[in-house]
């Protein structure tokens, strides 16, 4: 059976390089991770799907869970016969990344959080999701992705970059995008997680981040008992593309202590 997301599957692992797995943030797709695929596809093999409701993975309107998405990898890496990974997520791919440890943690070698945060959403929190995703059925992607485009990446971002996340966000479809923002509201908290999560652990920010700032990333940082902090300079919330050579230092460093 073919596998349920779409998804790119670069490059080779070896026991020594176990396999990187990508996790998009929202509204995104896997092409965020471009500089990722082509700077460690030489050295590991590098997988990063589609997100149902996202890129050219089926759409499956209604509410999707944070564990719906964590099975669907689950089942993805099943697919392609790969056991163990580290895992790498931003923003609602952090917070997937943590529901992918907490159903399965005996498969995660190593645990990337970049940009996202692990509190549960606070009422008024589900209150403006659930806000965001009538809004955006009813009036699709492109004046919200215009309104928060600048604080995705600074202000100050390389005008190409800025078009590319721009783009993503105008290409997906409202209906993946306010199944997501349903079941994110609905997300546990994962604070207590991190303390029992026993793999080495990276945690990145931006140090311009508006949506998860420093300070969240500082408090993931001390909760795990084994990570690493590297906050990236004139970055915001998409450090991986505003300063991909920074961030990839970053992870290759992380890799080379897993593996």
């Amino acid at each position: 059976m073919s596998p349920f997301l779409s998804y790119e599957d670069k490059g080779s692992a070896s026991p020594t390089t176990p396999p990187l797995v990508l996790i998009h943030g929202h509204p995104f797709d896997r092409t965020m991770w471009h500089p990722q695929i082509d700077a460690f596809a030489t050295t590991h093999r590098v997988i990063a799907p589609d997100l149902r409701g996202y890129g050219t993975s089926p759409v499956v309107p209604g509410i999707t869970p944070l564990s719906t998405f964590a099975e669907d990898i689950a089942t993805l890496l099943d697919d392609l016969g790969v056991t163990d990974f580290v895992l790498a997520g931003l923003s609602m791919g952090g917070q997937i990344a943590m529901e992918c440890y907490r159903l399965f943690p005996h498969r995660v070698r190593g645990l990337v959080l970049a940009d996202t945060f692990p509190a549960a959403e606070t009422e008024e929190g589900k209150r403006t999701r659930n806000a965001m995703a009538d809004r955006l059925l009813r009036e699709g992607m492109g004046t919200y992705a215009d309104e928060v485009l600048y604080k995705m990446v600074a202000p100050y971002a390389d005008a190409e970059v800025a078009a590319h996340v721009r783009r993503m966000m105008t290409a997906t479809d409202p209906r993946g995008a306010a199944a997501a923002l349903r079941g994110r509201a609905e997300r546990p908290d994962y604070r207590e997680l991190l303390t029992r999560v026993t793999v080495p652990a990276l945690v990145v920010v931006g140090a311009d981040d508006e949506y998860t700032p420093v300070t969240d990333a500082e408090a993931m940082h001390a909760a795990l008992s084994d990570s690493t902090l590297h906050v990236i300079a004139d970055a915001a919330h998409l450090p991986n593309l505003e300063r991909p050579a920074d961030f990839n230092k970053a992870l290759e460093d992380f890799l080379t202590k897993v593996g």
